[in-house]
């Protein structure tokens, strides 16, 4: 893999926003909208419980590890939709760059979005409203990295579906986080689940890392055998999803399908 193509998959992306800052605006503006009203909703529910438990961590935190995981994924698809709403391929593809140096930019595209977003949210988290994010220190950085993964791995699927079902087809990535969040657990215990969600949710990484939040935060060890199973199954996911894409990418080379793309649905 060489490092100028991923360079100028990098460029662009920055030209993109430098020349419209409005760009900039999704990086913080909705994750800070969220961060405020689940930061008051703590307060509130913190004060009807008289002190008797602490919301901050247990809704807060979740809050705030979900939207950095959707940041992940949708900083991955939202940068290869530029190339779509531009109708790009063609000139991305007529140089001798590569799938897996494409989607590295994508990647590396997605971490320097969301790491605004992120910054934002920790910000705001913890100075306005005491998130103590801080004082797991090192145990946090397995958690975030199995949500990073996932998350990579989820945009890169999401960007593979795009491209094989046509540019009509993005409204697949918007709900993708929200209609996994009810599986994974982000605020309740998969003991609340039906059985078959329960089977559906072990099979989702986030539902291991959120599993061992609460654990910790209710004073228990961390479970480092549930974590790892949560770091193979992320890591399996984004092998199958640099597949899936690299199989449709060659399907559309193959049929056309990548000079036809246009804002019009294709089969």
């Amino acid at each position: 893999m060489r490092a100028r193509p991923v360079a100028g998959i990098l460029l662009r992306q920055f030209y993109l926003i430098r020349g419209s800052p409005v760009r900039a605006l999704p990086m913080f503006a909705w994750v800070a909208i969220d961060i405020v009203m689940w930061g008051f909703i703590t307060r509130y529910l913190n004060s009807m419980s008289a002190g008797r438990f602490n919301y901050v961590p247990s809704l807060l935190g979740a809050v705030l590890l979900w939207d950095f995981f959707t940041r992940i994924m949708q900083g991955v698809s939202t940068a290869f939709l530029e190339d779509v709403w531009s109708r790009n391929f063609l000139n991305l593809f007529a140089t001798p760059l590569t799938t897996p140096e494409y989607l590295t930019g994508l990647v590396l595209t997605s971490i320097g979005t969301s790491a605004v977003g992120l910054a934002v949210m920790l910000a705001l988290a913890t100075a306005v409203f005491g998130l103590p994010f801080f004082s797991m220190g090192l145990m946090l950085i397995p958690f975030l990295l199995v949500l990073f993964t996932f998350g990579i791995a989820l945009g890169i699927l999401a960007s593979g579906l795009v491209l094989r079902l046509g540019p009509a087809s993005e409204w697949l990535v918007w709900p993708m986080p929200a209609l996994l969040s009810p599986f994974v657990g982000v605020f309740y215990p998969l003991a609340t689940l039906p059985h078959w969600m329960q089977d559906v949710g072990h099979l989702l990484p986030p539902s291991y890392v959120f599993e061992g939040m609460r654990a910790i935060l209710a004073g228990h060890a961390l479970a480092a055998g549930n974590l790892a199973i949560g770091a193979a199954l992320a890591v399996l996911d984004i092998v199958l999803a640099g597949y899936f894409f690299t199989r449709v990418f060659q399907y559309a080379v193959r049929t056309g399908l990548l000079a036809r793309y246009s804002a019009e649905s294709v089969s």
